[in-house]
């Protein structure tokens, strides 16, 4: 390899690069990274983890209503929403500053532009600058989608909800996948009024319709309205700097923030894939095989840039398994089987395996068992909101093919769960478990 100046060179500092980056690192390769952003991805820049915060922090509007219950008498209280970006753009710094720390210490080299593929073993960076490697992978992850329509340039997108100047008195959120129904409840909890659009009548494609059938009456009786079969026409701004949202045949919405969160795109356009070969799939996503490698040899992708899962997780095992096949002399590929997903909504829902759907399409003998509860944290509010955990199980084998679940800590407990799902453990392995009592996890090992 010494007739290239690195080894590898990495496009996309996300998590997928900045893991395959570290590993390759660790078997000896010399490496470096090209970043056009910020060093950290979607993920720890402007995705899962600054939308968690903000979680957290609406929650505090449910927990302070239910207080009294508890005991406690609370003085005059109000919400700070320019306190609370503010503080949780520092800790996406901090987390910016640990990355780049990360690969430091793994003597990666970063450069801090946009970087395109210049041939099978060259990239450009914006400079101009021209670097050779043996290797190189892309990493650079997704990017909303944005409406066609007329006023599309006065919504705004899940990169740039978190630099909201202030708090919206009126939110309109197109879409009803997890980013939008996750910013509906933090929006909501937050003293916003919602308004959820969109295109069909589902909510959560995908996920268990026996949980997601929970979640929505749920979301309207916590004051979300939700308008069906409404795809978005036109924004149009008014003199005051408001917007009207015309979607479908309903009234005009008014609102302060459109926000669109309609799903993402592979973000392939630009980078020069063409002049290797690589042909775009129809979601512009790159094509690979079984061990992230593309039509040309020595190009590889991984993360959500390959549109196989977008999730954070598979991203870094997809980096990790690149980096020891590639650097390590230990071919493996990353499994796609039993990964668990979850939905920070209010309350939240998380399933992994098979919904009941897709076990009975793909021909089980398919079993049902469920447990319908009110949990012991929602006795001490005026809610009635109950919690919801499924089992799908193989008739034939008694096997678990998969368990969703919708209440408090559903997320927390469907991991765990989610082990026992991808070792293939039956319904007798659940039953012949004791529970943890009193505790709503229980519920998981009770169900006869």
């Amino acid at each position: 390899m010494a007739d290239f100046e690195y080894d590898l060179f990495v496009i996309g500092a996300g998590s997928g690069g900045v893991r395959a980056s570290r590993i390759a690192a660790s078997h000896g390769a010399r490496v470096a990274v090209a970043e056009e952003f910020r060093i950290g991805g979607t993920c720890v820049i402007r995705g899962c983890v600054p939308k968690k915060m903000l979680v957290y922090a609406s929650h505090f509007a449910h927990e302070l209503h239910d207080a009294a219950q508890y005991g406690w008498t609370l003085g005059e209280s109000s919400f700070d929403w320019a306190k609370l970006r503010d503080f949780v753009a520092s800790d996406v710094d901090r987390l910016e500053r640990a990355y780049t720390s990360t690969l430091d210490s793994n003597k990666v080299d970063h450069f801090h532009e946009r970087a395109v593929v210049a041939g099978p073993n060259t990239v450009r960076l914006a400079s101009g600058r021209e670097i050779s490697a043996k290797y190189i992978l892309i990493a650079v992850g997704a990017w909303p989608v944005m409406p066609d329509v007329e006023g599309a340039e006065h919504c705004i997108s899940s990169n740039e909800v978190f630099h909201l100047p202030e708090l919206p008195r009126r939110v309109v959120i197109q879409g009803a996948g997890y980013i939008a129904l996750e910013f509906a409840g933090i929006f909501n909890a937050l003293g916003s009024q919602v308004t959820v659009v969109n295109r069909s009548d589902k909510i959560l494609r995908g996920y268990d319709e026996d949980i997601t059938a929970r979640l929505l009456p749920i979301m309207q009786a916590r004051g979300i309205e939700f308008g069906f079969n409404r795809p978005l026409k036109r924004i149009e701004k008014q003199a005051d700097g408001s917007l009207l949202v015309h979607a479908g045949e309903g009234e005009p919405i008014p609102a302060d923030v459109v926000l669109v969160a309609t799903g993402r795109r592979p973000k392939t356009d630009g980078l020069g894939l063409e002049s290797v070969g690589i042909t775009l799939g129809a979601n512009g996503e790159i094509p690979v095989d079984d061990f992230s490698k593309t039509a040309c040899d020595s190009i590889y992708a991984v993360g959500d840039v390959t549109d196989r899962v977008q999730l954070t997780p598979v991203a870094i095992r997809e980096g990790h398994a690149f980096a020891d096949t590639v650097f390590g002399g230990n071919p493996r590929s990353t499994a796609y089987d039993a990964i668990p997903s979850a939905v920070f909504s209010q309350p939240p829902l998380a399933g992994v395996g098979l919904t009941e759907a897709q076990a009975r399409g793909a021909g089980h003998e398919v079993k049902i068992f469920t447990s319908d509860f009110r949990p012991m944290k929602n006795m001490f509010s005026a809610t009635m909101e109950r919690g919801f955990y499924k089992l799908v199980v193989d008739g034939a084998t008694n096997r678990v093919l998969g368990v969703h679940m919708i209440g408090p800590d559903a997320p927390e407990i469907l991991q765990s769960a989610a082990i026992a799902v991808k070792a293939g453990l039956t319904k007798a392995d659940f039953d012949a478990t004791v529970a943890l009592h009193p505790s709503m996890a229980e519920e998981l090992v009770l169900m006869r």
